[in-house]
């Protein structure tokens, strides 16, 4: 890393030609400029164009794990501090893992707390913004105090401490969306790195130039201590955008591991405690058990660290398993099924055996994760016909174990009838789903499945206009049970999104807006997926449901995937 650092110039208020502090982890890029007593410490990204100067104000910080992207200006006044986290004083203190995005201003005294985000052409002027706030883009915040977990909306101007009081709470969507900016930053800088690498770039240069063999094992390249890259590179895309998810809603991540005999008594061992909550170092500490335990199970544990409970429990690996870089799940879910006993996951052809297929489970985790709780109903086909369904046995547990293990034995007991999976917010007392998750003669809605395998009577008739599709054989179609949950959300008032992502977006949980759906009427959302589907065919596909009053998400779950 060839970065432009400069002393500081000798001023009539300061001579002592202090010079930048940069941690060997961060990635300073050689377009920026950095000038006199500014510390950055490790796994930072500073990104074309910026200009860090403390040559009138200083010192300056900038925490672990943020960003400072494109055409950022951070300054300072002569006069003016502010009390860092480590109690010292600073004309510009940035805390951990905050993004500070394009072309913003940062004006000390100016102090920014951890996680949190600065939006695209904001300004920051002797104000000190609290953690985990969200500033969005044009805004100005000045000569005030924000507290903790506040969103400043576009476009405002607080510069009044009554309007600082009164700004609402972020959201959860909020805090996932500077996650993933984070995140993905993060990921810059581990490719920026490795480009000025010789040793990885070739690495990579090999894998581009020798295709895969016939079981898909490509080279590797080699996992170093500062270099995420390689270390995320063994584990599926899926289990990576799992462990973002966990650790957005403050999570923690675990893991353990057993040999054969152990797996069959579920004697599970406990690996190396993760105590970081920063994405790479928790992959880094995957990967390396994921290798120390190759031929042996491996499961990913979610853990609320407030309620000191369990959130998820995930095989992530068999014995056998190599997974390779960009590696997907199976069709038999080999690397995402849950951790029962393995009699249940031995599914017939027939379909009609009590494993749960991999989107189930995902779904009941995402429930449980928002705090909601589960039942279940079922009817024969005479209830069905008039809506009358009847309740299972109540799941008074909220560990996905239990959930999981009632979930199978209810779709057992009534393998005849139609079964239907129930969300309930517990506070509000109210249902945010509605699912059917089991037909009669023990059809079940599996996205892993061919439309030969479901036969004719799963498939819902609504099809795109042929003027999306290419062909008849590729026309995009929704499934009945995806159609039944839409006409459930928008019942209840929500609204209807779609995102899409490629391959490689898909990986980093890079997701891209469809087309706006404006209607709630069902026809038209309907025929507005069935465009996005259509347009982007070859790629994955996810169902939003929003609440437009909360302004949250409260479903994501993907339609459709490539081929």
């Amino acid at each position: 890393m060839v970065a432009r650092s400069y002393a500081a110039p000798p001023t009539p208020w300061s001579k002592s030609l202090a010079e930048p502090e940069i941690h060997e982890t961060a990635f300073v890029h050689s377009f920026s400029n950095i000038i006199g007593n500014v510390r950055i410490a490790e796994n930072v990204l500073v990104s074309p164009g910026t200009s860090i100067r403390a040559d009138e104000g200083g010192p300056f910080y900038i925490g672990a794990g943020s960003n400072i992207q494109d055409g950022v200006v951070i300054h300072g006044l002569e006069e003016g501090r502010v009390i860092g986290d480590d109690q010292k004083a600073y004309a510009v203190w940035i805390g951990k893992n905050t993004s500070i995005t394009h072309m913003s201003l940062i004006h000390g005294p100016a102090y920014i707390g951890d996680d949190c985000f600065i939006g695209f052409r904001s300004t920051v002027f002797n104000a000190r913004i609290g953690k985990g706030c969200i500033v969005m883009m044009h805004a100005l915040v000045q000569d005030v105090e924000i507290p903790p977990g506040k969103y400043v909306p576009s476009g405002a101007v607080i510069n009044n401490q009554q309007q600082a009081d009164r700004l609402p709470d972020v959201q959860d969507e909020d805090r996932l969306f500077a996650y993933h900016v984070v995140a993905c930053n993060d990921a810059l800088r581990s490719g920026y790195q490795c480009s000025e690498d010789e040793s990885c770039i070739a690495l990579i240069r090999d894998e581009i130039a020798q295709p895969s063999d016939s079981n898909g094992k490509g080279s590797q390249p080699s996992r170093s201590s500062d270099n995420s890259y390689s270390s995320m590179s063994s584990i599926t895309a899926e289990v990576q955008q799992q462990v973002r998810q966990l650790l957005a809603q403050g999570y923690r991540i675990g893991v353990e591991y057993a040999d054969e005999r152990r797996f069959r008594t579920s004697s599970w061992q406990s690996a190396t405690s993760i105590q970081s909550g920063r994405e790479s170092e928790v992959m880094d500490a995957l990967a390396d058990c994921l290798e120390e335990h190759s031929g042996e199970y491996v499961r990913l544990i979610g853990i609320d660290p407030k309620a000191k409970r369990r959130v998820l429990e995930e095989i992530i690996q068999r014995p056998g398993d190599r997974v390779s870089a960009g590696a997907a799940k199976t069709s038999t879910s080999s690397t995402a099924s849950y951790s029962a006993p393995a009699v249940r996951n031995n599914r017939s052809s027939a379909g009609s055996s009590n494993g749960l297929d991999t989107n189930l489970q995902q779904q009941v985790r995402q429930i449980l994760a928002q705090g909601y709780r589960i039942g279940v109903e079922y009817a024969d086909e005479r209830r069905f016909r008039t809506s009358s369904w009847q309740s299972a046995a109540s799941i008074q547990s909220d560990r996905e174990a239990d959930v999981i293990n009632a979930l199978e034995d209810c779709l057992s007991e009534h393998a005849g009838e139609y079964v239907r999976l129930i969300g309930i917010d517990p506070k509000a007392k109210r249902r945010v789903l509605e699912e059917i998750i089991q037909r009669p003669n023990g059809k079940r809605p599996s996205s892993t499945s061919s439309p030969e395998q479901n036969g004719s009577s799963d498939r819902a008739s609504y099809s795109a206009p042929k003027s999306e599709a290419s062909a008849s054989n590729s026309s995009t179609s929704l499934n009945r049970d995806t159609i039944e949950q839409i006409r459930q959300l928008l019942s209840q008032g929500y609204k209807i999104g779609t995102e899409h992502a490629d391959k490689r977006r898909f990986r980093t949980g890079s997701w891209q807006s469809c087309t706006p759906i404006e209607s709630s009427r069902e026809s038209d959302v309907l025929e507005g997926l069935a465009g996005c589907m259509a347009e982007h065919s070859d790629e994955y596909v996810r169902l939003i449901g929003i609440d437009p009053k909360a302004k949250r998400r409260v479903l994501e779950t993907i339609i459709q995937k490539p081929n």
